[in-house]
């Protein structure tokens, strides 16, 4: 008896601690509220997961959220590329058809006549040039040079920084005539291979120079009045165009009294850096940033309207191209 009334006892004992432990269940699906809204049986209610966004480290979704940006800035530099190197080829085919082309004669015969007496007289001109300061005249060089490439890096960064699109035109415009004016340069050199003075038998042989940094043309004076061009052209202030241009010549006259170069090799190297530079210019030059810009454009839009005009206008390859505009409209 005792042994039953103490295993009832335990059973008892269990079935309460169990409704105990009943009583929150019981609660927690408890409806709250009137009579009046029974549940619908038919409903059933699904418990939504918790999201808690501060459980996610810092910096978790920035790699999807910047993807399509980081595409779209991929597309926009791979054009970029695309239409630079069309650009420069372009460039390059209209550069080596310029010598041809019946407007540019009378600029043939200008720097021709001079290179044929120059490379005439070029042994008795560095027979005659003052020695020594060799030292000084690479000095002067270099300074004048480098000056003037910094002075354009210079304004390349000030317009890319800055809302300033005249200053971002001129280092771009810069930077298409150095790369047009190296395309030049380099076959120029290789093929020429001619001796510099102090080479060989010192008769600045052509056809000689086994290596491409040969003495024609001037490379210094080339690059240099490519760049002091450009510049020149898009701010046509008197002490722009005097500060560009004499550095330029400096450049070109120490380099030359430094017996680096035949007078020739200077000359031709001048006269292809100012034609690189204007080229590069005219061609890609907006007319509504620079003044020089705006005539060069009237005169061929001048130029056009004459030719329309005339009855040669109907012949083949009579008409003009655009080549030489922008593509920016202009303000009327």
């Amino acid at each position: 008896m005792d042994h039953f009334s103490l295993e009832t006892r335990r059973r008892l004992l269990g079935m309460f601690v169990a409704s105990l432990l009943s009583v929150p269940a019981v609660c927690q699906t408890a409806v709250f509220g009137p009579d009046a809204y029974p549940a619908d049986p038919s409903t059933t209610v699904v418990a939504m997961p918790s999201f808690d966004v501060s459980a996610f480290q810092a910096g978790a979704f920035n790699k999807d959220a910047s993807t399509p940006s980081i595409a779209l800035d991929k597309e926009h530099q791979h054009g970029v590329v695309r239409r630079s190197v069309s650009r420069t080829l372009e460039d390059q085919k209209e550069i080596y058809k310029a010598p041809f082309k019946l407007s540019n004669l009378r600029w043939d015969a200008l720097v021709l006549a001079p290179t044929t007496v120059f490379l005439a007289t070029d042994r008795h001109i560095e027979n005659n040039l003052p020695g020594g300061h060799y030292t000084f005249y690479q000095n002067t060089s270099d300074i004048a040079i480098g000056g003037l490439a910094a002075t354009l890096a210079g304004v390349w960064m000030y317009g890319i920084k800055g809302d300033h699109p005249h200053a971002r035109e001129t280092g771009n415009l810069a930077l298409e005539t150095l790369v047009n004016t190296f395309l030049i340069y380099a076959p120029m050199q290789y093929i020429a291979a001619r001796q510099r003075p102090g080479e060989g038998n010192g008769h600045g042989d052509f056809w000689e120079h086994h290596a491409i940094n040969t003495s024609f043309p001037g490379g210094h004076a080339m690059f240099t009045w490519a760049m002091a061009t450009v510049v020149a052209q898009e701010y046509p202030k008197p002490w722009v165009q005097v500060l560009n241009y004499t550095a330029a010549f400096t450049v070109t006259m120490t380099r030359f009294l430094g017996r680096d170069h035949w007078a020739s090799d200077m000359w031709v190297g001048s006269a292809l850096g100012v034609a690189m530079g204007t080229h590069v210019f005219h061609a890609h030059c907006d007319p509504e940033l620079s003044a020089s810009c705006m005539r060069h454009h009237q005169k061929m839009l001048k130029r056009k309207a004459n030719l329309a005009k005339s009855a040669l206008y109907a012949w083949p390859n009579a008409k003009p191209t655009e080549d030489y505009a922008s593509g920016r409209p202009i303000s009327q």
